[in-house]
């Protein structure tokens, strides 16, 4: 995965097996899934941008462009 801009990094991702999610922790990636599929349905030109801080979401920025026709 890379990311754009000044600090582009690559990123490894591991496929051993983890260990089960805890219930809170699993409560959460299902609130935040639901949290970023509202955005995406109710968005049709912008970005959506998760913060995340230590591995738990906890901030859904949407920017929504209009496009206006020209002249």
């Amino acid at each position: 995965m890379r990311r754009s801009g000044a600090e582009d990094s690559s990123v490894t991702v591991s496929t051993e097996p983890q260990p089960p999610a805890s219930p809170d922790v699993q409560r959460h990636v299902e609130e935040s899934l639901a949290s970023v599929r509202e955005a995406l349905l109710g968005i049709k030109f912008g970005t959506v941008l998760l913060t995340i801080h230590e591995g738990r979401v906890v901030q859904i920025d949407v920017t929504e462009k209009t496009r206006l026709k020209s002249n």
